[in-house]
């Protein structure tokens, strides 16, 4: 048995996609059709990493930023300004800040949040 079949087993050996089970015997690539007999899947073990990172990345909560001499206490980050109308209420300045939103070799998108009414927007 090959390196990547003994680490990849839950993932379709065609498209690379995360395998569903349909039923107790097998699962398939819900992309391509792929199937695997759950046998080659049953006992294997999986482990995985989650950290809270993930977790606000998840669920879109900002992160918050905290000083290492008094870890219980948040710091206020203040973001820069610039002249940007907000497509809601026309408010000629809005915040923004930037965040990469797909992989590294894309650009990152700029988020702008006015600083009348708050709406969030993109560019």
């Amino acid at each position: 048995m090959a390196f990547w079949q003994a680490r990849d087993f839950l993932f379709c050996g065609v498209c690379g996609t995360l395998l569903t089970f349909d039923s107790i015997r097998s699962a398939s690539c819900p992309l391509c059709g792929f199937k695997r007999k759950a046998k080659e899947i049953e006992g294997k073990e999986t482990r995985y990493t989650v950290t809270a990172e993930d977790i606000r990345r998840e669920l879109k909560i900002e992160p918050f930023v905290t000083l290492e001499s008094a870890p219980m206490q948040e710091v206020v980050v203040r973001r820069p300004k610039t002249r940007r109308p907000c497509p809601e209420c026309n408010h000629p300045i809005a915040e923004y800040y930037s965040r990469q939103m797909r992989s590294a070799d894309e650009g990152e998108t700029t988020f702008y949040e006015c600083m009348k009414c708050h709406h969030t927007f993109n560019s």
